[in-house]
């Protein structure tokens, strides 16, 4: 047997754990699968994410990808990044590069077992601020030239790939060769405030042709997460990585109060399997969820299963199918052989509309305004959930 056919029926660990630490952000990112802006007063404590922390460590959990809303405005983000580290357990974590000042670049330069994506969603200004907030740009830049002079070589530049930043590819590439840096494109999905933007930002037809043979050319160069197995149909050559949905068998998400998802990208009640609060932690939820159950029971492939490329795509993204009201054993929406424009045309017909995602910690009037780079006001807030996520940090 191969080993990703293992990976079908689910491991006694995750492979690649995302864990969010906070909701709270500085920014406002039109596609923020997870719509943050505000810290959830309910978040896990130092005490309990500790505790997580040595559960993985118990579970032999090689490394976590730590995100948010923002990881860094945690003000115990660097303590429970060193704890990780102190128990073997490794952390690659995302950020905006907001908390990434010359004396922290050293300090991570000096550490092991540490990874770091800066994200950057455009090779230009003004097509990253468009979508990440005015300043953002040269934020990601400051905090990459900080990670370049320390010596810190090998980071990510983290990139979601959307209609106006495709066109960027090899600019992407050429910025994470300027600084001694690894590439990562991912797809960007109908979730979180994603979900708003999802018609005017996923890329065409004919710019994920170009993703493809663009990944063919670059591919063993460039990270992509497994984002775009979906695009394996589109030819004979596959694009590397493990070509499954992995939700539930191989990842899943541990969000900032606890809560456990099969997938990073579907942050919904549909996808919840438990809380690493409730008796027996995340060991419990990982081995025991019925959902998690479900996910590893052999998949019938339905409406896809009789198409020549079913193999190579395995059908697509379940998240994304999810958030634009498709059946899950559906096409994907972004099917290359065209499969889903007919179920897509359905979809609001009768009065139905696509799921919402249901988690919503955006800052009162963020979306789609302008984005306040900087220290904010301090104010008394009305309740804990608005608290400024930079104050007193």
């Amino acid at each position: 047997m191969k080993l990703v056919e293992h990976f079908h029926t689910g491991l006694d660990a995750p492979i690649c754990l995302t864990w969010e630490l906070t909701y709270a952000c500085n920014l406002a990112c039109e596609h923020c699968l997870s719509s943050s802006g505000r810290r959830d007063p309910r978040e896990l404590s130092t005490a309990e994410c500790k505790a997580v922390i040595d559960e993985l460590q118990r579970m032999q959990v090689f490394y976590v990808n730590i995100g948010g809303g923002e990881p860094t405005v945690r003000p115990d983000f660097w303590e429970l990044l060193d704890y990780a580290i102190d128990h073997q357990v490794g952390v690659k974590f995302s950020t905006n590069g907001v908390r990434i000042t010359p004396d922290r670049a050293t300090q991570l330069a000096a550490t092991d077992y540490v990874d770091i994506q800066i994200s950057l969603d455009g090779a230009t200004a003004e097509v990253n601020d468009a979508v990440r907030g005015p300043g953002s740009f040269d934020m990601a830049w400051r905090a990459m030239e900080n990670l370049a002079e320390a010596g810190f070589t090998g980071f990510k530049i983290s990139v979601v790939m959307t209609r106006h930043n495709v066109s960027q590819l090899d600019e992407f590439k050429a910025i994470a060769d300027r600084f001694n840096a690894q590439l990562r494109i991912t797809r960007l999905r109908p979730s979180g405030r994603g979900a708003d933007v999802w018609d005017e930002l996923h890329p065409t037809h004919e710019q994920q042709l170009r993703i493809y043979e663009w990944l063919l050319d670059n591919g063993e160069q460039v990270l992509t997460g497994d984002s775009f197995f979906h695009l394996n149909a589109l030819g004979s050559t596959p694009l590397p990585g493990l070509n499954l949905c992995g939700a539930g068998r191989v990842v899943c998400l541990i969000d900032p109060i606890g809560d456990v998802y099969a997938c990073p990208f579907a942050i919904h009640d549909e996808f919840l399997a438990g809380n690493v609060r409730d008796s027996g932690g995340f060991k419990s939820v990982w081995r025991s969820s019925e959902l998690f159950a479900r996910l590893r029971q052999p998949q019938t492939g339905g409406a896809c299963s009789s198409c020549s490329a079913y193999d190579s795509c395995q059908g697509g993204c379940m998240a994304a199918k999810f958030f634009t009201g498709l059946p899950l054993d559906g096409p994907d929406p972004e099917c290359v052989k065209g499969n889903a424009e007919s179920a897509l045309a359905l979809v609001g017909a009768g009065g139905g509309q696509p799921p919402k995602p249901d988690k919503d910690h955006s800052r009162t009037g963020a979306r789609r305004a302008p984005v306040s780079l900087g220290l904010p006001t301090v104010r008394v807030p009305d309740r804990p959930c608005d608290t400024s996520p930079l104050a007193g940090r």
